[in-house]
């Protein structure tokens, strides 16, 4: 898929600057291992909303404003699914260690060294949405993230997990439609109709089966919104 492809390019070029070499190859291998879900919503929705490109993006995704927010919204998902990991499987604690030192260091290092590309990824997804509509919506996705988890860390509720990719289809959406500096309610529904389909904490499933429908249903909620007159809300409502 031509989004997908576009996706994970602007978000490789967003880090191309990332030192040392080591840190940005884990960044990268991260970024391959998830799916595209999120920048390529974000596509879609600039795309059939009339504000994104209506052919292929070019071969430099940066310099398309759309790719730049796909990039952005992908990159602050993909930290934070890996923290969401990170944060019920702690690799600092687990029990089946052999505890020797060599053991204990080497388990260390690369739990911090995950830490530290969770982190890295989630600040330059904000960077890259940092001046757009979408930053708001991108703040309160890191919020909301951090309060789920804390109380699933307390109760134990898994399905508090799916939350995240249902926040962030909306964050996609949003930064999709937003060039404009409106989202329609047509959209939000959208988002949160495509985010009740989210079954589990992976978005694979959606990427593989959606994806055509994905279009059809944004087209749709479009043309409505055209002809109601173009009625818009502001990001904020």
């Amino acid at each position: 898929m031509d989004e997908a492809a576009a996706t994970r390019r602007a978000a490789h070029d967003a880090i191309a600057d990332v030192e040392p070499a080591g840190l940005r190859e884990r960044i990268a291998r991260q970024l391959d291992d998830g799916s595209m879900v999120p920048g390529i919503v974000t596509i879609l929705t600039a795309r059939e909303t009339g504000t994104g490109p209506d052919g292929t993006l070019s071969g430099e995704p940066l310099s398309e404003p759309i790719a730049c927010r796909a990039a952005g919204v992908q990159l602050i998902y993909d930290g934070l699914r890996l923290t969401r990991t990170l944060s019920q499987d702690e690799p600092w604690t687990r029990a089946d260690l052999e505890k020797t030192p060599e053991d204990v260091d080497e388990t260390t290092t690369e739990a911090n060294l995950a830490i530290l590309v969770a982190d890295v990824m989630v600040a330059r997804g904000f960077y890259l949405l940092a001046c757009t509509e979408a930053a708001d919506r991108a703040v309160e996705t890191v919020r909301s993230f951090g309060r789920d988890q804390t109380l699933r860390a307390e109760t134990g509720e898994s399905a508090l997990d799916t939350n995240l990719e249902r926040d962030v289809l909306e964050l996609a959406v949003v930064g999709g439609a937003t060039l404009d500096g409106t989202v329609t309610p047509g959209l939000r529904e959208f988002a949160a109709d495509l985010g009740e389909e989210v079954s589990d904490a992976s978005f694979a499933a959606l990427e593989h089966s959606l994806a055509d429908s994905v279009t059809d249903r944004l087209s749709t909620v479009s043309t409505e919104t055209a002809s109601s007159g173009g009625v818009t809300t502001s990001v904020d409502d």
